[in-house]
């Protein structure tokens, strides 16, 4: 959970009435936040907020949700953007390094030191969170007196352009910035293997931004800035939007003005931001039934009003409105539970469970213990991963075909994560590229689940990466693990695309063969932006179980 810090008197001129502290303190939790600090006695409070309300991250956002949650001003908030006339032009070239940016200009900025640290507080939580730590989605603002438009987003050489960086002493290539400057050191692993860097300049070839590490100096933000200039780059363009719209609706709520971006992309033209709220259908019968609450369609619309949303129902469907800073809302569900919210969790009650049982452990489950006991015995670390993946990891950059019976997720939010997985060692690889600045040698293994024909099936895999690695070593750690479940290891030359033709091997157990391991491809190291030998192996846990559990029978 992330703490939010801001000021009791700040918060109370931003709800526009007055609030106890007691009120605050006993309703903010209700919507889904502990206190962490909250002391009559100090304008300073602080309370954690889960991470699937990234709207709530600073202290207008909850001053927002508390509004409404109260009574005050419920229903769906809405924000006008006014059209200007700033152009944003994207550069073909980004696609290969960073290929999205959205953008948005925000006017009549009254700058003070709360709003200061408000924005800056929630530049950062939004980079860590919906940002992957900038992978994903980075926020540039800037102070757009500085600059003239049309800006252009493209991709330099290392060495082409030179700037003075904010927090830096002079001007720098990016080359330099990535080695020398303390961002550049933190956040070059985002751009490791690209051989052009994204980059930003207005009309006069003055650099906004080098994202996703630093700004320009020249559009730093100060006390007198008015008028702001918001880029965000990335990966993941619903990502992007959802960062804007929570940062520029963060800046309406203390008076300021949004205005539009026009972006061309080839032939292509976006309007930036775009804040229309977008429609949900919920079941009435699923209120009732996840929640118990048996209230009128009318009553559970003004539940929706105090979680922000504009809702009517129609035969047996509540029609939602969703604002365009609900970044959180996936599926109805997440709409139930803010009507539970609104509704109040303290009403529900709670009774003793009627029943009784003794749970057991799962056989299988039981076993992957033993797996867990006998890796770590031959010095490897345990990870675990999502089963959601994509593609690219999967199999291209495994060098493998896609199977045609994936199972694919309907209306993905990224498309890095679009696919249960099939395979545990290409997360194993994806883990390795996202080590590759920690030392060597690494060596981690997963017990887990992956879909195979259709059903979930649990697998073992582990992976070693070092100057040294070879196939003679994963032979003994395959070989010392089955000798763990007194298992004597049957291999047999085997053909797999992400390994050296010749240095792979298949395990076979009662003439099947359940496993492979062996030396990845170079090109598969390569795919990952890895630099070192890496080995690996992967191995069905059913048919390992099966044989195990007989030898262990066999001998008492």
């Amino acid at each position: 959970m992330l703490v939010i810090n801001f000021s009791f008197n700040d918060l109370q001129s931003l709800i526009g009435r007055e609030v106890s502290f007691d009120t605050i303190v006993d309703r903010l939790p209700m919507m889904g936040a502990d206190v962490h600090f909250a002391n009559p006695k100090s304008d300073e409070m602080a309370f954690e907020f889960f991470p699937d309300r990234p709207d709530l991250y600073s202290v207008e956002g909850v001053a927002r949700a508390l509004r409404q949650f109260l009574g005050f001003e419920p229903g769906l908030r809405k924000y006008e953007v006014e059209e200007s006339d700033v152009v944003l032009k994207v550069d073909p070239a980004v696609s290969e390094v960073r290929p999205f940016i959205w953008s948005a200009l925000v006017t009549g900025v009254e700058m003070n030191d709360y709003l200061i640290r408000s924005v800056m507080d929630l530049q950062e939580k939004l980079h860590l969170t919906i940002g992957r730590n900038r992978r994903k989605v980075a926020i540039g603002i800037h102070d757009f007196d500085t600059v003239k438009p049309p800006f252009l987003y493209t991709a330099a050489e290392p060495t082409e352009v030179k700037f003075f960086p904010l927090q830096g002493t002079r001007e720098m290539t990016m080359k330099e910035i990535l080695e020398e400057h303390e961002k550049g050191r933190m956040f070059a692993f985002v751009l490791e293997g690209k051989e052009r860097y994204p980059i930003i300049f207005d009309s006069g070839g003055v650099v906004l931004s080098f994202p996703p590490i630093i700004n320009g100096i020249t559009t730093a933000i100060t006390e007198d800035t008015k008028n702001i200039f918001v880029d965000c780059t990335g990966t993941d363009l619903n990502a992007l939007k959802a960062a804007v719209n929570i940062l520029v609706t963060s800046f309406a709520e203390r008076g300021a003005k949004i205005k539009s971006v026009s972006i061309h992309r080839d032939e292509e033209l976006f309007v930036a931001p775009d804040l229309k709220p977008w429609e949900i259908e919920v079941k009435i019968d699923d209120v009732r039934t996840l929640t118990g609450i048996k209230d009128e369609p009318g009553a559970l619309c003004e539940y929706l009003g105090r979680m922000g949303y504009d809702a009517i129902p129609e035969k047996d469907v509540l029609r939602v409105k969703v604002p365009a800073y609900r970044y959180d809302i996936l599926h109805p569900a997440d709409i139930i539970e803010d009507i539970a919210k609104a509704y109040g969790y303290e009403r529900f009650g709670s009774r003793m469970p009627q029943y009784q049982t003794q749970g057991t452990p799962i056989r299988e489950y039981d076993f992957w213990n033993v797996l867990r006991t006998a890796m770590i015995g031959l010095g490897y670390l345990e990870i675990t991963t999502l089963t959601l993946t994509g593609r690219e990891d999967q199999y291209r950059r495994m060098m493998r075909s896609v199977p045609e019976d994936i199972v694919e997720v309907k209306n993905p939010r990224s498309e890095e994560r679009n696919i249960l997985r099939t395979s545990l060692l290409p997360e194993l690889m994806a883990i390795l590229r996202k080590n590759k600045h920690r030392d060597l040698p690494q060596r981690i293994f997963e017990v887990g689940e992956v879909v195979s024909n259709m059903r979930n099936v649990s697998h073992i895999a582990g992976a070693s990466i070092h100057t040294k690695a070879s196939f003679t070593e994963m032979k003994s750690t395959v070989e010392a693990l089955l000798r763990a479940l007194a298992i004597r290891l049957k291999m047999a030359p085997h053909d797999d695309a992400s390994f050296i033709r010749g240095r792979c091997a298949a395990v076979i157990i009662d003439g099947d063969a359940v496993g492979v391991f062996g030396e990845i491809r170079p090109e598969v190291i390569t795919a990952f932006e890895l630099g070192y030998p890496v080995v690996g192996f992967e191995i069905e846990v059913e048919p390992l179980m099966r044989r195990a559990e007989a030898s262990w029978s066999h001998h008492g």
